[in-house]
């Protein structure tokens, strides 16, 4: 049985099974094994640093627990506000206002009552 001319690998195909069939032939044992844990004063001063940056951040929380809740005048504990004053006249102020004088009569002034409109004004 011949294959059918669809699966027959094209020119690429073969070039790229030889160049990862090569590369592969490339890889050791060695070279999958695990890398070595780091070694040296970086793994401990990690650890100091993070228990000082720890340590600094319970610090900041007390004190702001501290001055938020426990100080007097916090936002805990407001200041009362004053009792209120007792209801009534106060006192008019010292300088009398001046009271308006009643304004001079108009010319085109209607007069009282309805009326189908303004009168003409004669004059001298």
């Amino acid at each position: 049985m011949r294959p059918r001319a669809e699966d027959r690998p094209t020119a690429t195909e073969e070039r790229l099974r030889a160049a990862f069939a090569a590369r592969a032939a490339l890889v050791t044992p060695r070279d999958l094994r695990r890398a070595a844990p780091p070694r040296g004063r970086s793994r401990g001063l990690r650890r100091v640093r993070g228990i000082a940056l720890a340590g600094l951040g319970a610090a900041a929380a007390v004190a702001a627990a501290y001055f938020l809740v426990l100080t007097p005048g916090g936002p805990s504990a407001p200041v009362p506000a004053p009792p209120a004053g007792s209801p009534g006249v106060h006192d008019s102020p010292a300088v009398p206002t001046p009271t308006p004088a009643p304004a001079a009569p108009s010319v085109t002034d209607p007069g009282p009552g309805p009326g189908p409109g303004p009168e003409p004004v004669e004059g001298p």
